[in-house]
């Protein structure tokens, strides 16, 4: 009978293989005569492929943020509802792979899935009405959010030694212990609970950006002007002209 053929050696393969010496081993065990040899061929051959180690790792890098769904972008969805189906689904592809989140939170480079996924957020906030500046900010904080929060597990810090909490030391860890037993609800909570946090704050940031937008529109600048008082004036000051109006028995509005 024939021997089997070994299977051709292509870039999809090696990132394949790359990525799951990462996954099971870490960064540190990726090397070009370990993935030759978990791919039985010879070192020199893997170069036809990928010229630097730095080439395969972006590569690998790549093709991790290639499983975040981006679908929900286009879709004329509201921003906030687009921006959390997308953290969701990039959290998810990251903590698939955390050992591979250290070098992917360097930045997009010249990675096609990552620019990609960049030109996808910032377009949604930019169609929304975001001053474009603001938009690439808001860009920056979600991945600083989304790639902390898959970077290490919260809850699997704790050891799960309960002698090692001693109230007089520690009073309020009584319970820390159990931390690491609870490990996908605490760390999944915290995502959750940070993720609401954060767009709740971007909707108020939002609607005060469009109230200033409307404040210093033409027609509400007359507008100013014709009541006698200024929009930014906190209504409980009030303003000359109502402190007289009230004088001479006006209600107001």
């Amino acid at each position: 009978m024939p021997r089997p053929r070994t299977p051709l050696l292509n870039r999809e393969r090696i990132v394949g293989a790359a990525l799951r010496l990462v996954d099971e081993e870490g960064l540190a065990a990726l090397s070009t005569r370990r993935l030759a040899g978990e791919l039985s061929v010879s070192g020199p051959s893997l170069y036809n492929h990928f010229a630097t180690k730095d080439e395969l790792l972006d590569a690998v890098v790549d093709g991790v943020i290639g499983e975040v769904d981006l679908s929900m972008f286009g879709t004329g969805a509201p921003w906030p509802e687009a921006l959390r189906d997308w953290a969701r689904s990039y959290r998810a592809a990251l903590a698939a792979h955390p050992n591979i989140v250290p070098v992917l939170a360097q930045g997009p480079g010249r990675r096609p899935n990552a620019l990609r996924l960049a030109d996808a957020v910032f377009g949604c906030l930019v169609e929304a009405g975001w001053p474009r500046g603001q938009a690439t900010r808001i860009g920056a904080l979600m991945r600083y959010f989304v790639t902390g929060s898959a970077l290490a597990s919260f809850a699997a810090g704790f050891p799960e030694d309960a002698g090692l909490y001693d109230a007089a030391d520690y009073p309020h860890l009584g319970e820390a212990h159990r931390l690491a037993e609870h490990r996908a609800a605490v760390d999944e909570g915290a995502f959750e609970t940070g993720l609401e946090a954060l767009l709740d704050g971007l909707v108020l940031r939002f609607e005060r950006l469009g109230q200033a937008g409307h404040q210093g529109s033409p027609s509400a600048q007359q507008g100013s002007r014709a009541g006698g008082q200024r929009l930014e004036q906190p209504a409980h000051q009030g303003s000359r002209a109502t402190n007289a109006g009230r004088s001479s028995g006006s209600t107001g509005s």
